[in-house]
């Protein structure tokens, strides 16, 4: 029988049992002139089938508009150029460290908690999402009609971490079939009861996600499939970072010896990540702490997504690559290659010449929405603001006494100004100003999203002052707010355009000059004494910066710089620095 299917106890490729050795590499944390590359290691290290998620967001900025959908079809390609077979996670929820875990923010801003169900506008939206994306899956399936990459789809994401909503999960196990979908589906959770209850569906693969233990968990698991092939679908063989936590690495030798366990049980295997990437653009999701629940502190993640993956962030061997690699040539059904020549990396530090300064305010007038005037703060969702800047204004009616200026459900963090002088930063844990405000006054908020949540409950909740801003016990009405989108300025010549004076002296504003490079390759971008903002190089932004660490410099792809003088644009949000500096 020719094709990809489930068998009983194995996968089957045209009739043969078969185990994935797959890794996770999302086409949209990675350079596309370095994908094939990138890849490259995936075969050398002894894996036979990338997986890759599907961003929403990233692709439908705002409703009805598309932006390179087409991309997940050319990576595809890559993957089936470099003899790797391909499982796509199309969502429409993702996870994976990204802002909103990947749902569209003006989708959760109108439907709120019935994202994820069965609620028939957002079906309505998925349906018209996934018309829109799966011709790029379905012409790329492996099968009788087809000798495409793709062997498995898999149906939403982790479900039973969040829902039970077998309705939903049904309706979009049809949705895929009715679009043309063949291969088989599947569904990843947990290995604990109640996660696989609520995320599996009857007639589908089941799979495991976890980091260690794999007999416990495939325990579990057949408790609930007693007949099915073995899948860990997510082998968590590194970890994330947050924004002021410390950096977080998984040992080789730790990581080696537990996916050998999961190979010993007879089972597929899924790295996650094979090679982490980055999250460029200020994609970047966030977390929330409070243990199990999920309902604590905010926990912003950093700009690379490196993973400690056994491919690092700049595509180089790790020493858990060839731990892998020890791992995994006994189940290679031929040789293994060798992994590709290093990409080139730069061949002398350059420093950035910044010599043009544009105030904070003016590069709102330039780039930003129209100012609007409400009752109440309006939310970032509501003003159509995906990742970037909200500026809210209002004013302290007076003659009145100091008293304490104060947020409430502040998302994520402010620098406030009371008649153009700085008073201070806020956030959702600190929400009042240590100096009181007196009457008359102009108080200005700017206001920054540090990442969606996107993982658990508050997965969608909204950005901005969601509550009100207080002067002692009293509401503020009458709040002015504008928006500063983060892709406003992919309108480089707008950009260009901006007045500018120089010295910025370290204020807050977008700061512009050029770095003259040589020899473009693979570089390190650092910003001593800058404070927090993003970084363009060439156009390209390259994500979040922030003081408050564990990470310290950002990943240029190589492929973004050019010999000779290249644009470099940052802009500050606090406090500037003195250079910046490319090694």
């Amino acid at each position: 029988m020719n094709g990809f299917r489930v068998g009983e106890d194995d996968f089957e490729v045209d009739g043969r049992p078969v185990r994935l050795l797959s890794g996770a590499l999302h086409y949209f944390r990675v350079h596309e002139a370095q994908w094939g590359h990138r890849l490259a290691m995936l075969r050398a290290m002894g894996l036979n089938c990338v997986e890759t998620y599907v961003p929403w967001n990233l692709h439908e900025p705002r409703p009805g508009v598309h932006r390179d959908v087409a991309a997940l079809g050319r990576f595809l390609d890559a993957a089936h150029e470099a003899g790797l077979w391909a499982i796509v996670r199309p969502g429409p929820y993702i996870c994976a460290e990204w802002e909103n875990g990947g749902l569209p923010h003006w989708l959760t801003g109108a439907v709120g908690a019935r994202a994820r169900t069965r609620d028939p506008e957002y079906l309505s939206h998925v349906e018209r999402w996934f018309r829109r994306l799966l011709p790029e899956v379905v012409s790329r399936q492996y099968g009788t009609d087809g000798a495409g990459p793709v062997i498995m789809v898999q149906v939403e994401n982790e479900y039973g971490s969040y829902g039970s909503d077998q309705v939903y999960l049904r309706h979009l196990a049809d949705l895929l079939r009715e679009q043309g979908v063949t291969v088989p589906l599947f569904t990843s959770d947990g290995p604990e009861d109640h996660m696989l209850t609520g995320g599996s569906i009857p007639g589908v693969l089941a799979t495991a996600n976890f980091g260690s233990g794999a007999r416990a968990a495939f325990a579990t698991l057949r408790r609930h499939r007693p007949r099915s092939p073995l899948m860990c679908m997510e082998f968590w063989c590194g970890w994330f970072d947050h924004w002021g936590a410390d950096h977080v690495a998984r040992d080789a030798d730790d990581a080696a010896a537990a996916l050998r366990e999961i190979l010993e049980c007879g089972a597929s295997v899924n790295l996650y990540m094979a090679h982490g990437g980055t999250s460029f653009a200020g994609w970047a999701g966030a977390n929330r702490g409070g243990g199990a629940l999920h309902d604590g502190e905010l926990q912003p993640d950093v700009t690379s997504y490196d993973y400690d993956a056994p491919v690092d962030e700049r595509g180089r061997a790790t020493a858990k690559f060839w731990a892998f690699r020890e791992v995994l040539t006994p189940y290679a059904s031929a040789p293994l290659p060798d992994p590709p020549p290093p990409l080139p990396a730069l061949t002398a530090p350059a420093s950035a010449d910044l010599t043009e300064w544009s105030p904070l305010e003016a590069v709102l007038d330039a780039l930003g929405t129209p100012e609007s005037e409400h009752a109440v703060p309006p939310t970032f969702e509501e003003l159509d603001v995906d990742r970037g800047l909200v500026r809210y204004a209002v004013t302290v009616p007076g003659p009145r006494e100091p008293y304490p200026l104060s947020v409430r459900g502040l998302r994520d963090r402010a620098v406030v100004y009371v008649d153009g002088a700085r008073a201070g930063v806020l956030t959702e844990g600190t929400p009042t100003l240590l100096t009181p405000v007196a009457g008359h006054a102009r108080v200005e908020l700017w206001v920054e999203s540090l990442g969606r949540v996107n993982y658990g409950p508050r997965t969608g909740e909204p950005k901005g002052v969601t509550g009100g801003i207080l002067h002692e016990r009293q509401y503020l009405h009458g709040v002015r707010a504008r928006g500063l989108r983060l892709d406003a300025f992919d309108d480089a010549a707008a950009v260009r355009q901006l007045p500018a004076t120089a010295p910025g002296d370290g204020r807050p504003g977008l700061y512009r000059g050029t770095v003259e490079v040589d020899s473009p390759g693979d570089a390190s971008l650092e910003l001593p004494g800058w404070t927090r903002g993003f970084v363009w190089v060439n156009g390209f932004n390259l994500g979040r910066y922030w003081s408050a660490g564990p990470q310290t410099s950002l990943y240029v792809p190589g492929p973004v710089l050019r010999a000779g003088a290249n644009e470099v644009w940052v802009l500050e949000l606090e406090e500037g620095g003195e250079r910046v500096e490319l090694t």
